[in-house]
């Protein structure tokens, strides 16, 4: 029996589909303004007009790439936070560990928001938007689990952690160093310790 062809609507989200993984590739890999619409075209497999179809520009392309990397980082984060600690207090330390898995990876080029705001267009558009959006998830992130925790000075504490983490990030990029996530995670034990005594 052969098999059914798919539907217009099944090739339709197999090509979104198809364009969203190359560009996520290559922007991420080469820097979002370094890479054209036929690039993330042609590694795609796709015609021009699917692109316009899926998207209506290059810039909600863009869009679309970094909302996939934040909601991937979200689900990561907020999986193996859960499995590997029982309390808030060790979850604020732990996100280093799991920021850290990252590190090793061979195509690891930083965070993604920092490389597509590097070179940014003006002001207001799709990168701003999102980078809002994800800068906004860590600073919650680090404040909540801080407030969980005990923390007299929440704010404060979170503030200091996010910097931590955006330098641990640039750190084992910059210098191909995995062993960042080590450093930051003892710095951020110290911070912890401080503002939570136990």
């Amino acid at each position: 029996m052969a098999e059914k062809a798919p539907s217009p609507q099944e090739r339709k989200v197999a090509a979104r589909a198809r364009l969203l993984a190359a560009a996520d590739e290559l922007f991420y890999r080469e820097g979002v303004q370094a890479v054209g619409i036929d690039r993330v075209i042609q590694h795609a497999g796709v015609a021009k007009a699917t692109l316009y179809s899926a998207f209506g520009s290059k810039e909600e392309l863009v869009r679309a790439y970094l909302r996939l990397r934040h909601d991937a980082t979200m689900e990561r984060m907020s999986q193996e936070l859960a499995a590997r600690y029982s309390t808030a207090r060790e979850r604020l330390v732990g996100v280093f560990e799991v920021q850290g898995l990252s590190f090793s990876d061979p195509g690891f080029r930083g965070c993604a928001f920092i490389g597509a705001n590097a070179d940014a267009p003006p002001p207001g558009g799709a990168i701003e938007q999102e980078s809002n959006d994800y800068r906004e998830w860590v600073h919650s992130l680090f404040f909540n689990l801080a407030t969980e925790a005990g923390a007299k000075d929440p704010k404060g504490l979170a503030k200091q952690l996010v910097l931590l983490y955006d330098g641990a990030g640039i750190g084992a990029w910059m210098d191909h160093d995995p062993g960042a996530e080590s450093a930051a995670r003892s710095v951020a034990a110290a911070l912890v310790d401080l503002a939570i005594p136990a």
